[in-house]
């Protein structure tokens, strides 16, 4: 019985997560936007920004310093 129900839990907390501080006045739309932000806080944290570990205009770099120097 409670199977029947799952999915319009799940909307249900979808939207009070993606437009309940819009829709609910007080209390109950400050927990959505908390919660929202929480849940955005640790998407970001879980996705380090990347960074390449090599830089790949350094040969150059270094060629363009070299042919300064000969001149």
């Amino acid at each position: 019985m409670i199977k029947r129900y799952i999915p319009f839990l799940f909307i249900g907390s979808v939207l009070f997560t993606a437009c309940g501080d819009k829709v609910f006045p007080g209390a109950v739309g400050q927990a959505s936007f908390q919660f929202r932000n929480s849940i955005n806080d640790a998407l970001i944290g879980a996705f380090p920004s990347w960074r390449p570990k090599t830089n790949p205009y350094e040969r150059t770099e270094k060629q363009l310093e070299k042919e300064q120097q000969r001149r």
